[in-house]
């Protein structure tokens, strides 16, 4: 019988790099498995895009102020789970930000100038989870506000692992790792035995690593300004934004989640870095196995209780 080896395949699915590791008998084995993943992390990117008129998501932002709209059970799943978040996060994390537009931040580097906080505060009061009225017994999405938007940026990554994972398991893929630009989730043991080894990223040089874990049946996101940034007056602005102001954070390099699965790891990042240091900690460590590193502009390491770097 062939020996059990890693395979992996990387490609650009929603609008990042992701790198799909499966441990399997052989190369043909391998590929089928990689080839469903990948189907099923497109069949997401079509329900969750912006960027198609079609998607139920534009059709909910499309009757913004209008009308409700019919969803699948999974979006309405997820736009619930979300809300959710919002909650616990106190509004930190909020999938209503896509009235924000680029009007307002480009981080494209062409930007040279912050908006005035006025302007900013005018664009973010269309930002707000509670206007999201969802209809359980009709599955069906209704935005309050005229002109407000939904979008999944900061947890349809997570998701989108998550759901290509458990299409693995039912195929019996016994391990593997699913990699979303950096929002990961990783099952089983390599062939040697080990768990898998994670590198977490410097800030300071993105492709070096400043720490490793070892893990199995865990999920691990990170959020840092070094990804999406502009400097202006010699101050990195990140491309966090604060939905109460509508400015971007400060104050805070990267933040990296732990958690045991990669939906909840992705939407978790984010809102740390605009809670801030003590209230992001002090929240995850209210919360049963979630787990948390921050790094600060100073360099200075903060971690959540109970976790160990090497």
């Amino acid at each position: 019988m062939a020996a059990i080896q890693k395979y992996s395949q990387s490609l650009r699915l929603m609008g990042n790099n992701f790198t799909i590791t499966v441990t399997a008998a052989d190369h043909d084995t391998a590929n089928r498995h990689i080839e469903a993943a990948i189907g099923e992390i497109r069949r997401i990117e079509k329900l969750l895009t912006t960027f198609d008129g079609q998607s139920q998501t534009n059709q909910v932002n499309s009757q913004a102020g209008i009308s409700a709209v019919k969803v699948d059970q999974e979006v309405f799943g997820l736009i619930e789970r979300s809300i959710g978040i919002s909650k616990i996060t106190q509004g930190a994390f909020d999938i209503s930000y896509g009235g924000i537009d680029k009007s307002l931040w480009n981080f494209d580097r062409s930007m040279k100038s912050l908006p005035d906080a006025r302007t900013a505060l005018k664009m973010v009061h269309l930002i707000d989870y509670r206007n999201i009225i969802l209809d359980s017994e009709n599955s069906t999405v209704f935005l309050k506000e005229k002109g407000m938007r939904i979008g999944f940026g900061g947890i349809g990554k997570g998701y989108a692992a998550e759901m290509a994972k458990k299409l693995l398991l039912e195929r019996g893929v016994q391990s593997g790792i699913i990699n979303a630009s950096g929002d990961l989730c990783a099952w089983g043991l390599q062939p040697d035995g080990r768990k898998w080894t994670i590198g977490v990223a410097d800030p300071d040089a993105p492709s070096a690593v400043f720490s490793y874990m070892d893990i199995s049946d865990r999920a691990v996101a990170t959020s840092g300004n070094y990804e999406k940034y502009i400097t202006i007056g010699g101050k990195k602005y990140s491309h966090t934004i604060d939905p109460k102001t509508g400015l971007p954070v400060t104050g805070i390099k990267s933040v990296t989640i732990i958690a045991p699965n990669a939906e909840f790891a992705d939407a978790m990042a984010t809102p740390i870095s605009v809670m801030g240091i003590r209230a992001g900690l002090f929240l995850i460590d209210q919360i049963p196995d979630l787990y948390c590193i921050i790094i600060d502009d100073s360099n200075k390491i903060y971690t959540s209780k109970n976790i160990r770097l090497q």
